[in-house]
């Protein structure tokens, strides 16, 4: 099922998703969780990120396991690229379920102009510590995206390109 798009592999397909995705939404929760005047703007679309980066996540591991499973010989080139693409999963894991805790206990006011649907404060220390976590967490998965892409270019490219 994560074998193949058509004639190409779905890994080569899906990371290209996951370079984008995953610092967009990481990036949009983190200005989510320390710009409360924005969070009336953010709170859905951060919401659908944090959700299909975690979609995005899991298919990138699972076809990424795939390609492995179909060209066995690819797992001594790929194997920093499998761990790294691993604790990227996690992170992920870890950043969808604080923004989903994020967009339901922050506070923040309404788009409209009676002020309907405004969230006030429950605690202000609760909403400093799920801000840190999100803001963490957003700044992890940043880096290891960049990690695990490095590595599996690297792992696709190394020596095959021309010197500078």
């Amino acid at each position: 099922m994560f074998e193949r798009f058509g004639d190409l592999p779905l890994h080569v397909l899906v990371i290209h998703a996951a370079v984008v995705l995953l610092p967009v939404a990481a990036l949009t929760a983190i200005v989510f969780a320390l710009v409360p005047k924005w969070r009336w703007l953010l709170r859905w679309p951060v919401l659908l990120l944090g959700l299909g980066a975690l979609v995005v996540g899991f298919v990138a591991r699972q076809s990424g396991k795939a390609f492995v499973a179909a060209i066995p010989e690819l797992q001594q080139l790929v194997a920093e690229h499998q761990k790294r693409g691993n604790l990227l999963f996690w992170f992920v894991l870890a950043f969808a379920v604080l923004v989903v805790v994020a967009v339901f206990v922050l506070s923040g006011p309404s788009a409209l102009a009676t002020g309907q649907g405004a969230r006030a404060a429950r605690s202000k220390p609760l909403e400093w510590v799920v801000s840190a976590a999100v803001v963490v967490i957003g700044v992890l998965v940043v880096y290891q995206t960049i990690r695990t892409g490095d590595s599996g270019a690297k792992a696709v490219w190394d020596g095959r390109l021309p010197p500078n």
